[in-house]
């Protein structure tokens, strides 16, 4: 297969939005659209050896790395441009779809049917380039096939058109003309037998009933295809439900946050799996080496080091990773402020207002964090729901491969806790219970038509949960307006999921230097962050989609939001946990026949008077 130069791509979306498996748009020479499928994790390790943890783009996450089973995580790599050895390496995209069409002509045609020279990844129409006197670039289709178990497939054109018997054009090229608006004004022919169809109800699920399972084809991976009992989809290639990363994240907290567990890095996994009565003589050795200056900068003796490992050790083996946000959260709440020259992780506890007393516990600004974000699969069509579904489709052929593709983030925020007195006199409410009861409901029935009848979801979607959702979408919104940050630039971490917890995050999730400004940490302060929350809520009291929106008559019967719109509480998606799932407007502020709904309906009727 020909290696063609296609263009660059953010490392940061190289290992989430654009990871392997994922269908990514390039412009080749003279501006050739080319679309293709992000390659498996074994490009990466065959065009940028060496692989492993040794590797110089590694980074670690102790706490994420145990939950995960790997030894590390590796940045996206990068091409050292004063390097020559470098000008052949890079990470490698398939072509796909291998189905273009001609933007003049409307000719529909694989890629080998079109003008080409070698050494280019451009395709033209020769025709329509004769007659220009340029080159007509073709384009790749709209439209691909893709099931839930993550599979991907072109779209079968020459069964949708259905051929006149005895056509002897069944296997070359078609025309897809736009006569019309919608899908049903989009029709293909076939130049040879004059058969036509549209394109009308193509998205329908019901309409590939009639067809053959799913082929289970996976083209960013270089092995066979799978045995797939699904029925395939129809999908517009660049959808947004055509590639839903599954990705696992951790902040980095102490003691694996500091200088010294950083310097260890390539060496822990070792220092780890050494037998204990040799870990001393191990540490000492590294003291008087490697890490000889890391030890004078921190003021540590070789004697000190020995201590430090034995007591990293033994907190590693005893590492509970059944819940990671549990230890953070405990690191947030713990009273005391963190502030060290050397640690990823400061925070400076606040003094909560009185204004605000009745319904928040405590106020932390996070003036520095880190975090890492780990893609370890992906799914199609539906949103990821357990980690451990069947329908998570593989990065990698070898699932033996012992790092996963991450990126890391290293930011600010602010975190709050909610008055847990006042939450849980809220959340007993019959009305409120039942209010959370309607998407848990609909949470389930969701999980059972996608994983069988019968199959249950261990998750339970609480009035908690939506009150701590919906209320960080709504500061983001805020926050936004008051610090000068994009909708994008924020993101939400939520906890949430255990019940002693009921707290949230928000922090900076850019990975440039937009997440270190200073701004959002700044807003913090007291009396800062109380307008900041007395706005968001006060605005969440009316929505300009009212009262259809909060009277949840803009959503589906199968939503699982209730009160939530763009126009009130939806966020982008990269700010969400939760694909903008699980919201409701009235957990906040209560609807207009049923205030107690509200968790924060004291706070709107004082902001009235």
């Amino acid at each position: 297969m020909a290696r063609n130069e296609l263009g660059d791509l953010r490392r940061s979306a190289a290992a989430a939005g654009f990871g392997p498996g994922a269908i990514i748009d390039f412009r080749a020479e003279g501006g050739a659209p080319i679309s293709g499928v992000a390659a498996g994790l074994e490009e990466w390790d065959r065009n940028f050896p060496p692989g492993g943890m040794r590797h110089p783009q590694a980074i670690n996450e102790e706490r994420l790395q145990k939950k995960l089973r790997v030894a590390g995580f590796r940045l996206a790599p990068v091409r050292d441009p004063n390097n020559d050895q470098d000008a052949e390496r890079a990470l490698v995209a398939v072509r796909f779809p291998a189905w273009l069409q001609c933007p003049q002509c409307d000719t529909l045609a694989r890629e080998d049917d079109w003008g080409s020279e070698i050494g280019q990844a451009s395709r033209w129409c020769a025709p329509c380039s004769k007659t220009a006197l340029k080159r007509i670039y073709v384009i790749p289709v709209r439209f691909v096939m893709a099931c839930e178990n993550g599979h991907l497939d072109e779209f079968p054109w020459h069964a949708w058109v259905q051929h006149v018997d005895g056509c002897s054009n069944k296997d070359g090229a078609l025309k897809l003309v736009s006569e019309g608006a919608g899908l049903s004004g989009i029709i293909l022919s076939c130049p040879k037998c004059s058969a036509r169809r549209s394109m009308d109800r193509i998205f329908s699920a019901d309409t590939w009933k009639r067809f053959s399972n799913c082929r289970g084809r996976r083209p960013w991976l270089a092995a066979p295809h799978e045995d797939c009992e699904l029925k395939p989809r129809a999908v517009q290639r660049g959808a947004s439900n055509l590639y839903f990363p599954l990705v696992d994240s951790a902040l980095s907290i102490p003691p694996w946050s500091n200088r010294l567990q950083e310097a260890l890095g390539i060496w822990w996994q070792e220092l780890r799996d050494t037998d204990p009565e040799d870990l001393p003589a191990a540490a000492r050795m590294l003291a008087r080496g490697s890490l000889k200056s890391v030890l004078e900068e921190l003021g540590m003796t070789p004697e000190m080091l020995v201590a430090e490992i034995s007591q990293r050790v033994a907190a590693w083996q005893v590492m509970n990773t059944t819940n990671l946000r549990l230890e953070e959260y405990r690191q947030f709440t713990g009273g005391a402020a963190m502030i060290s020259a050397d640690e990823e992780f400061e925070i400076r506890p606040q003094s909560v207002p009185a204004e605000i007393a009745g319904w928040f516990s405590r106020i932390v600004k996070v003036v520095r964090l880190r975090e890492v974000r780990a893609i370890t699969g992906f799914t199609r069509i539906q949103p990821p729901g357990d980690p451990q579904s069947k329908k998570i489709a593989s990065l990698s052929v070898n699932r033996g491969i012992d790092w996963l593709p991450a990126v890391e983030v290293r930011g600010e925020g602010i975190f709050l806790e909610l008055n847990r007195e006042a939450l849980e006199a809220w959340e007993t409410q019959p009305a409120v219970a039942a209010r959370a009861g309607i998407i848990d409901q609909r949470w389930r029935a969701e999980w059972a038509q996608r994983h069988g009848a019968g199959q249950e979801t261990e998750r339970e979607i609480t009035p908690r949960f939506l009150l701590l959702h919906t209320l960080a979408h709504s500061l983001m919104r805020q926050l936004t307006l008051d610090c000068g940050y994009s909708s994008t630039a924020l993101r939400e971490r939520l906890y949430a999921n255990d019940p002693s917890m009921c707290g949230l995050l928000i922090y900076t999730a850019t990975t440039d230097d937009d997440g270190t400004l200073g701004g959002l940490a700044r807003q913090g302060e007291p009396q800062l962050l109380r307008r900041t929350i007395e706005a968001a809520i006060a605005a969440q009291a009316w929505c300009s989609s009212d009262p259809l929106c909060i009277e949840d008559l803009m959503n589906g019967e199968e939503a699982l939001s209730l009160a939530a719109c763009h126009s009130c509480v939806l966020a982008p998606e990269t700010s969400c946990e939760e694909f903008n799932r699980f919201l409701d407007r009235a957990a906040l502020v209560g609807t207009p026949n049923d205030a107690v709904l509200g968790f924060f309906a004291d706070l709107v009727a004082g902001a009235r008077a």
